[in-house]
């Protein structure tokens, strides 16, 4: 941010950005990517390529700089990240992380975004939060405390089942076979030598 000398008049009331407003792509074309992996999945390590960078988010006051037109002061810092997926589509979030954050840690908190979205649409198809018609804020705040309570506890029983079936199925399955070092002590054991 800079001051511009001005030779008359009164000294500027707000200040004017010394750098101009980029586009993310813009900024992020000459980033380095890396492969991430933020997560075992049911089919392996879920893994795509990520880039981030530290900015400053442009959405301060808007100003006239000369002939550019309107440029925002910058506001906050932020994470811009980008992710570059398979299919060649490009992505791009902002982040509030620390400035130590890595990586993996940013494709993390983006990912589990998806998981959000998945249980907000389960609350809505199975739960019935989609169509309350309430008048009040504290009719909304009950029903949408009804349902997330709903949800943890089917969320609970369904975890509850999975292991209580891994469980059955190990017992189905007997006690281990013993390995060779386990076997042969028993076997010396049973030999009249």
């Amino acid at each position: 941010m800079i001051f511009p000398v001005s030779g008359h008049g009164r000294s500027r009331k707000h200040s004017i950005p010394d750098t101009l407003s980029v586009a993310a792509e813009t900024m992020l074309a000459s980033a380095s990517w890396k492969k991430a992996s933020w997560r075992r999945g049911t089919k392996g390590r879920l893994t795509a390529r990520f880039a981030a960078l530290r900015i400053r988010i442009a959405d301060g006051t808007p100003q006239r700089i000369h002939d550019k037109g309107q440029q925002h002061m910058p506001g906050e810092a932020a994470w811009l990240v980008s992710e570059w997926r398979s299919n060649d589509e490009r992505k791009y979030y902002l982040s509030n992380l620390p400035v130590d954050a890595t990586l993996k840690v940013l494709a993390a908190a983006i990912k589990a975004r998806w998981v959000c979205e998945q249980a907000h649409q389960q609350t809505k198809e199975e739960l019935g939060f989609d169509p309350l018609e309430g008048r009040s804020w504290q009719g909304l705040h009950r029903h949408a405390l009804m349902t997330m309570i709903a949800y943890a506890f089917l969320q609970h029983q369904k975890l509850q089942t999975a292991k209580w079936e891994k469980k059955k199925q190990r017992v189905r399955r007997g006690p281990p076979k013993p390995t060779l070092p386990t076997a042969r002590p028993s076997s010396r054991d049973q030999c009249a030598c």
